[in-house]
């Protein structure tokens, strides 16, 4: 396929449309989509998607992901386009989304087409619907029906049930248990030619194997009972090996005798635990305590942890070999046993086939003297046989499925029509989230959520990722939510909601992750507020706190400590000294800040009515203007195409969320309009009007009175009435002279008011 670069060479007039502030192109006519090839990619909306976690038909985005990657792409898309429109005798159908398709609608004056209405046809028959007009996804679902008269599909695959022979189908079942299975396309386990062959070489491999043994006396030197022997053997062959190899070292060095005692010492110690036969440490001592003689008795004084293999041992190979009398081995009749079952274990070293081990060398050589594997081949091949029918029956389904649902894919691709459009959902939209009295509309189903994360933040959208559960098929999924609209305070990991998918199948939700983004100028508005009320509650908490623990601290001291002597007659008086520079700074703050207030009011007051609101909207501006001017900045920046991005897509365009669409994406609870309401609640308190008239009425009375105060009491005259001063002033009264006082100034000529 050959794709142009450059809007000149484009032969198609093409029509854009603006969706989500993006011109995107307009897919209103055949042609339209007939000439997608012509179209530049870079003006496609996405160029590659995922083949799941899209609420869309599953058997089309199979059809669309021609080479089975899990990805479609631009020319799978075209490629879809292009085999369609042909088919049709009226190409507008694909714009009309009916979910059956009717034999007329076939375009027969095409050969394609033409073979597509003669296996249509041909399948309402099977179906006993010869005189039907249309033909729909169910009625080609059902295959058994279609293939009436055989019990094949096409697949090449025969499965147990299909087998009317007894035999035929306990050798399938032989199969699948020795070699293993595979579906057919009517979802049941079944053989190919793999497995029979797979299955008929491991019988000739393993017969011929144990051939070579039969013919070898050697190997089988005790007939049926060798094999026994052997394993019997096998299982204590190491431990008895490192008991006479003791047994050799004690006599070689006297001094392995005085170890051994020692080990007689470890193994008492063991003896005070509990102990069973599986016990690791037991299982690791040696079989038996060593004696001088060097021998091995295998009826007594063994070690408990492989009696039950020593018993089995004497009973099913010693006797045997070295005669029923025999109890006691020494090194020689071990090395005997051993050679003896030699030849067996290099045969047995060198087994083949053994996947059919488990069927016995008598039904193997059962199987091989059948004609089972011709039999089981044959009708393979004629399953194979049906394979060009059962492609026909698969373009048939294809069509209809394409014809039905081909143009939505083609608006949730090309174009980002879907997303944009009020009255659609785009099929990454799987359905909707309900928590903190909201919908959450932007809801795409994630698989790692550690992975998405760290790629959607850069979307510059709040997203909540939920783990969702159902509880009545016990299904489990991960979610990611976009907050567009309301305030996002609530929304915190933990938080349960609900989410409903598009089958209305509903989903317990958790909130098991955020990204925080802002979500609307609202929320900004009153943000510089909510810090200021966080910090000054931290504070009050921390403040509260350390005051507390000093209370403690000292009333912990005082219980502790003496109390100090006092004379005969003496009490402890207040002392009003100590306490007049606490009494100075707090008056000293209260005037200072009522003089703030006095001020402030006292300007307010001046302004003419209609300058009052312009005065207050002035100072909320100036305390959430900035954050709601970073804010605005930023919900122009959202964007859909990070979170897609990160689940797979490859997308072209930015996709913006403006704030409109973010209120239609994130929809706030709301009391439908013509509702009755009541404001009768029991358990809302009453208002007392009385106390509120008392507070207008003071609030007032104060005004009236700080107006005047704050003209003439200043925090100079307050720090001279409780005789405050500053390091630098009293310096500068120390070197000031004493001045008598003027005669106005007397005490005597003082107005009364001082």
């Amino acid at each position: 396929m050959t794709q142009t670069t450059t809007t000149e060479q484009q032969k198609h007039k093409w029509t854009f449309y603006r969706y989500g502030g993006l011109d995107q192109v307009g897919l209103l006519t055949p042609a339209d989509l007939l000439a997608l090839d012509e179209l530049d990619p870079k003006l496609w909306a996405a160029m590659t998607c995922p083949a799941g976690n899209l609420e869309y038909d599953q058997k089309t985005l199979q059809y669309l992901d021609s080479d089975s990657d899990g990805r479609i792409k631009i020319p799978e898309v075209i490629a879809a386009v292009k085999w369609t429109l042909p088919l049709l005798k009226d190409q507008e159908d694909i714009f009309k989304g009916e979910k059956t398709l009717p034999l007329d609608a076939i375009n027969q004056d095409n050969p394609d087409g033409k073979a597509l209405w003669d296996t249509a046809t041909q399948v309402l028959r099977n179906l006993g619907k010869a005189d039907a007009k249309e033909v729909t996804i169910e009625d080609l679902a059902d295959t058994q029906k279609i293939f009436a008269a055989t019990s094949f599909n096409g697949d090449g695959v025969i499965t147990p049930e299909g087998m009317t022979e007894d035999d035929m189908k306990t050798y399938v079942k032989n199969i699948m248990d020795c070699i293993g299975h595979v579906p057919d396309r009517s979802g049941k386990n079944g053989i190919s030619e793999n497995e029979l062959n797979l299955f008929t070489k491991a019988l000739s491999e393993y017969e011929a194997w144990y051939k070579v043994g039969e013919e070898d006396k050697t190997v089988f030197m005790a007939g049926a009972d060798t094999e026994k022997m052997a394993d019997a053997s096998l299982a204590i062959h190491e431990k008895l090996d490192d008991y006479f190899i003791r047994c050799q070292l004690a006599s070689y060095d006297k001094n392995f005798e005085t170890a051994n005692k020692g080990l007689e010492q470890e193994y008492l110690n063991l003896l005070k635990t509990s102990l069973s036969t599986a016990t690791e440490e037991l299982r690791n001592l040696p079989i038996a305590l060593l004696n001088k003689s060097g021998e091995l008795d295998l009826t007594k004084n063994l070690n408990p942890a492989w009696s039950a293999e020593l018993s089995l041992f004497l009973e099913v190979t010693v006797k045997k070999i070295c005669g029923e009398d025999v109890s006691v081995i020494t090194q020689t009749e071990w090395n005997l046993i051993k050679n003896k079952l030699a030849p067996f274990y290099n045969w047995r070293k060198n087994k083949k086939g053994s996947a059919v081990e488990k069927l016995g060398i008598v039904k193997v050589r059962e199987l091989l003297n059948s004609d089972l594997s011709s039999r089981a081949l044959e009708l393979i091949k004629q399953d194979k046989a049906l394979e060009p029918e059962f492609n026909r029956i698969n373009n048939v389904d294809k069509l209809i499925r394409y014809r039905a649902n081909l143009l939505t894919f083609l608006r949730n691709f090309v174009s980002f029509k879907n997303f944009y459009d009020k009255n659609e959902r785009a099929i990454f939209q799987i359905g909707t989230l309900y928590i903190d009295s909201r919908s959450f509309e932007l809801c795409i189903k994630v698989d790692d959520i550690a992975k998405h994360s760290s790629r959607a933040t850069t979307a510059n959208t709040f997203l909540m990722y939920c783990e969702c559960t159902n509880k009545v098929t016990n299904e489990k999924m991960n979610i990611v939510a976009a907050v567009t609209d309301g305030d996002a305070e609530a929304l915190i990991v933990g938080r349960n909601g609900i989410f409903v998918d598009l089958k209305n199948r509903f989903w317990d939700a958790v909130i098991i992750k955020t990204i925080e983004h802002p979500t609307s100028v609202r929320q900004a508005f009153w943000q510089p507020y909510r810090k200021l009320g966080k910090m000054v509650n931290e504070q009050l908490e921390k403040f509260a706190a350390s005051k507390d623990k000093a209370i403690t601290e000292n009333i912990a001291k005082q219980t502790q400590a003496p109390l100090p002597a006092t004379k005969p007659g003496e009490t402890n008086a207040f002392d009003v000294g100590k306490f007049a520079g606490i009494f100075a700074a707090v008056g000293l703050a209260l005037a200072t800040i009522g003089s703030a207030l006095a001020s402030l009011i006292s300007g307010f007051m001046k302004l003419t009515f209609w300058q009052m609101p312009l005065a207050i909207a002035g100072i909320l501006l100036l305390i959430s203007g900035p954050s709601m001017f970073m804010t605005f900045l930023k919900l122009r920046k959202r964007t859909l195409g990070p979170i897609l991005d990160a689940n797979g897509w490859a997308i072209n365009t930015k996709a913006k969320i403006n704030m409109l669409m973010g209120r239609h994406m994130t929809q706030i609870a709301a009391i439908p309009k013509g509702s009755i309401r009541s404001f009768d609640d029991p358990f809302e308190k009453r208002p007392n009007w009385f106390l509120r008239v008392f507070i207008v009425l003071l609030l007032i009375i104060l005004l009236v009175l700080a107006i005047p105060v704050s003209r003439n009491y200043t925090v100079s005259k307050v720090k001279k009435t409780f005789g405050i001063q500053t390091e630098a002033e009293k310096a500068e009264a120390a070197q000031k002279p004493a001045e008598a006082p003027a005669a106005s100034e007397t005490p005597q000529e003082q107005p009364a008011s001082n």
